[in-house]
């Protein structure tokens, strides 16, 4: 069994892995770069998921990459546009060439006297071991198992006689033209899938066991058109990025700020595009805005889905599966040919792998994280997770831009390791997101790494405090202990 080394190894060729690689190559362009992909193919979410009508759920100045921009006026792109944007970034960044794919990665040990990541991987079609070392380690993997989805254990499933479907895993040849469709769930998934399958299917019912917040987003920018007759290309877009930045921001602090005000407004909203023949109750959540992400749609095509009478919407519990559809426990049934359990996603970080230092398993939910990139006592490791309550990519940039600082750092001074240290005693018993509500975070509270009481410890989820941390503040604050690469762990300073 041979090993390659590389200066730097990313796991994971989705969006974050493909533009911290991109970043990567373009400020080192001398450092050995891999980036190792378990799938055949780049794209990761957007190249897993393939259910009718799949797009963002950001707008796509903010989502698309900063050293990139997004230079199309549709505002939630579909899921195929996302992946050829990322496969064309790829490709002009000449990172497509250091993809290496079908690799699932088991595990990850750091060794201090080398100073350096052993990675094991598995090539999936034929089962042999291959092995990696780098410098440097980089997870972009996201935070959900791609094998499964969340499905709960519905009572009386397996009496169905209709077809159950899970998002991540739509079948190619499922023909829904027809029939009654029952989609499961109200979250961002559900609010696609619904509209896209009305007006083919027979019927679709969106079954929700309680509401979610829902706005409508222009389909196309209008403002960029405009501006485009005038301005060159890369103004406008660049524009229009930090408008919807600072419109974003701006809704989730006033959301925060002003609850009861906000809630008010967002119902208001749905209210007058509905109509007054739709029942309310049905997007009327009993929490304040944004203690859950809100899902938005495209020119209001779920409440126009709902006003057609081609969908609906029915808020009740399941009381079981039947040979013909779902009981609910108010006593009504609902008849369905094919349900979709848009339930939710499987919590899962570092892609599954096996994480060690100097041969002891080491758990991410056991360390804080540092600036919310690297992990507290764990050398020469970033974990790049986005934003929860704004565009991922935000951070996914940011993130990259700091680990090009800090290898940079690394690089001027000689140095071959960087080891986050809390000498303040400053872990809190939170994990990173607990203050989200969403069903996935509360099921997997365990799972994600924890956060401090005090900066850099603390997760601040703010594109401009972050943005000070990351780009502006120095590298160098202490609480990063460097050393050279035959420093053991204990011997670090």
């Amino acid at each position: 069994m041979t090993t390659t080394h590389f200066d730097v190894l990313v796991i994971g060729a989705g969006l974050s892995g493909v533009g911290t690689a991109c970043q990567l190559t373009a400020e080192f362009p001398d450092k050995t770069i891999a980036i190792l992909e378990r799938r055949e193919r780049l794209g990761g979410t957007w190249d897993l998921f393939t259910y009718p009508g799949i797009r963002s759920d950001s707008d796509m100045f903010t989502f698309g990459y900063k050293f990139r921009p997004w230079h199309e006026l549709k505002v939630l792109a579909d899921g195929p546009s996302i992946r050829n944007y990322i496969a064309d970034t790829a490709q002009e960044y000449g990172v497509d060439q250091k993809i290496h794919y079908g690799l699932k990665i088991v595990g990850a040990d750091w060794s201090s006297s080398d100073a350096r990541w052993t990675v094991t991987a598995v090539v999936e079609a034929t089962g042999e071991q291959r092995t990696y070392t780098c410098g440097f380690l980089i997870s972009c993997t996201g935070y959900y198992n791609y094998d499964k989805g969340f499905t709960p254990a519905f009572p009386g499933s397996e009496r169905f006689g209709g077809q159950v479907v899970h998002p991540q895993h739509w079948p190619e040849d499922l023909d829904y033209a027809g029939k009654k469709v029952v989609v499961i769930g109200s979250g961002a998934t559900a609010v696609t899938l619904v509209p896209t399958m009305a007006g083919t299917a027979e019927h679709v019912t969106m079954l929700q066991r309680s509401p979610s917040y829902v706005f409508s987003v222009p389909a196309v920018d209008k403002i960029s058109r405009v501006l485009g007759r005038f301005l060159p290309t890369q103004v406008v877009f660049e524009f229009a990025r930090r408008r919807n930045v600072a419109l974003q921001r701006g809704l989730y602090l006033a959301c925060k700020r002003w609850p009861k005000a906000m809630r008010r407004y967002l119902l208001s909203q749905v209210a007058r595009q509905v109509g007054p023949d739709i029942d309310m109750s049905h997007f009327t959540p009993t929490y304040m805005p944004w203690d859950e992400r809100l899902c938005a749609v495209p020119d209001g095509d779920l409440f126009k889905a709902l006003r057609s009478g081609d969908a609906s919407m029915v808020t009740d519990h399941i009381e079981t599966f039947t040979e013909k559809g779902i009981l609910l426990q108010s006593g009504e049934e609902l008849e369905a040919d094919i349900i979709v359990t848009a339930t939710g996603l499987d919590v899962q970080m570092l892609g599954g792998l096996k994480l060690s230092v100097d041969g002891e398993a080491r758990e991410l939910h056991d360390q804080m994280t540092y600036k919310a990139v690297l992990v507290e006592d764990i050398p020469n490791l970033a974990w790049i997770f986005g934003y929860t309550n704004a565009p991922w990519t935000l951070k996914s940039d940011l993130a990259a831009t700091y680990l090009m600082r800090l290898l940079q750092h690394m690089d001027d001074h000689g140095y071959a390791v960087a080891t986050p240290r809390d000498s303040a005693d400053s872990a809190l018993d939170i994990g990173m997101v607990d203050n989200l509500q969403s069903g996935y975070v509360q099921r997997a509270k365990d799972k994600f790494p924890r956060q401090g009481s005090t900066y850099p410890w603390k997760v601040l989820m703010h594109y401009g405090k972050d943005t000070q941390m990351l780009v502006e503040d120095a590298i160098d604050d202490t609480l990063v202990q460097f050393g050279s690469a035959a420093a053991k762990l204990e011997d670090v300073a």
